[in-house]
């Protein structure tokens, strides 16, 4: 046994240096690279849906090959946890409890009876077999990422000072400038890329994401919707953000356009049981005058409810009809739209039809479809408090 001088000795007179142990410099390297593979792996789920099997050519082999090898090395599987948006890393265990489990479960065909070899290659897709794939989603690392960075950094900044809130998703919140959760993950949608729309009304194309975890995809638009059903949320613009979007898609404001009036979403402050108890009771109207100066008399007016009222959002209107703004809500609301009967000063019942229950990214949604003009195609489902398509 070597004492603790002769083993000094032995580091002392290492002239090679083969006794240095070196800091490992290449993790991060490694771990990159790792999950570029296993992107691979969810661009391949991504454009078709499926994970890849085993006897599909060599390429597709591969991937499978590849996602067997993540789910079954521990330390791989939980370092590509956080980047696993579509859940493929989840596998059921497999349970044994007759010789035709074990029959079944034989993907190398080792229990087969018959004449194969194991270089018998008939099932390897050969190079001149191969079909052009369609266009595939890639997930990449972005190298100027500080850019959108600050993007994330004042979302999640929002979210916590109440200025957004995350809603249920719906499709038609998908656009240009919007964030959605994914996965617990915070994506940006960047671009969307020629985009088209079916004879049913639903759109299709590329989108560009940006991820908060420093890479970006092509998704396809569909993929991303129904990521986002599956497990998914969508995220509310600020309010800064939603007037901007009302003056810029729907006013495109010139000489020619007259100024109608504003759009104004109001919650009442009386202290009526029957009222004050109701959780999401809000108002919508129109106003040709500003709101501020609409809500004065509020007390004395049943159309809001015979009490003062708070102002929680407004929009400056151009070329707007106020009756089809009233059509177009009670249709879009149905049984939402509060049904009560106020008293004026005089005594003369009245039942006014502009207060709706529902939350308020619901009825921000509803305005915004109101300004698109697609809000004729969704209605308002109550029980499940979510816009669905008519």
């Amino acid at each position: 046994m070597l004492n603790s001088d002769k083993l000094q000795n032995l580091f002392d007179n290492d002239p090679l240096g083969l006794l240095e142990v070196k800091p490992n410099t290449e993790g991060r390297n490694e771990d990159k690279v790792l999950v570029e593979k296993f992107n691979e792996i969810v661009d391949f789920y991504n454009q078709n849906q499926r994970l890849p099997e085993e006897n599909n050519g060599v390429n597709e082999h591969t991937l499978y090959s590849r996602l067997c090898d993540f789910r079954d090395t521990d330390a791989k599987r939980k370092m590509l946890e956080k980047h696993d948006v579509f859940g493929l890393l989840v596998q059921e265990e497999k349970k044994v409890f007759t010789i035709e489990d074990i029959l079944d479960d034989d993907p190398l065909g080792l229990l087969d009876d018959d004449d194969m070899g194991l270089f018998d290659f008939n099932l390897v897709q050969r190079p001149d077999e191969r079909v052009s794939a369609d266009f595939v989603a890639r997930r990449k690392y972005i190298e100027n990422f500080e850019k959108y960075e600050q993007l994330f950094k004042g979302c999640h900044y929002d979210l916590k000072q109440g200025e957004r809130k995350l809603t249920k998703f719906h499709e038609n919140q998908i656009q240009e400038g919007a964030f959605f959760t994914l996965n617990g993950l915070l994506v940006y949608v960047d671009k969307l890329i020629d985009i088209t729309v079916d004879k049913f009304g639903k759109r299709d194309g590329r989108t560009k994401l940006i991820f908060e975890n420093g890479t970006e995809s092509n998704m396809l638009f569909r993929s991303l919707g129904k990521g986002l059903f599956q497990n998914g949320q969508g995220v509310t613009f600020t309010n800064d953000e939603m007037n901007k979007q009302f003056e810029n898609n729907y006013n495109a404001i010139n000489d020619e356009d007259k100024e109608s009036g504003y759009i104004y979403i109001l919650k009442s402050k009386s202290e009526k049981s029957e009222i004050k108890e109701i959780k999401h009771l809000y108002k919508i109207g129109f106003a040709t005058t500003t709101v501020e100066d609409r809500i004065k008399n509020a007390a004395q007016e049943p159309t809001f409810l015979m009490a003062e009222v708070r102002i929680i959002m407004t929009y400056t209107c151009y070329n707007m009809n106020p009756h089809k703004l009233e059509l177009l809500l009670h249709n879009f609301f149905g049984s939402s739209c509060l049904n009560v009967d106020v008293f004026d000063a005089l005594g003369n019942r009245h039942t006014p039809r502009e207060w709706f229950i529902a939350p308020l990214y619901i009825i921000e949604q509803a305005v915004h479809l109101i300004i698109s003009g697609e809000i004729v195609k969704y209605r308002y489902d109550g029980e499940k408090e979510e816009i669905v398509v008519r």
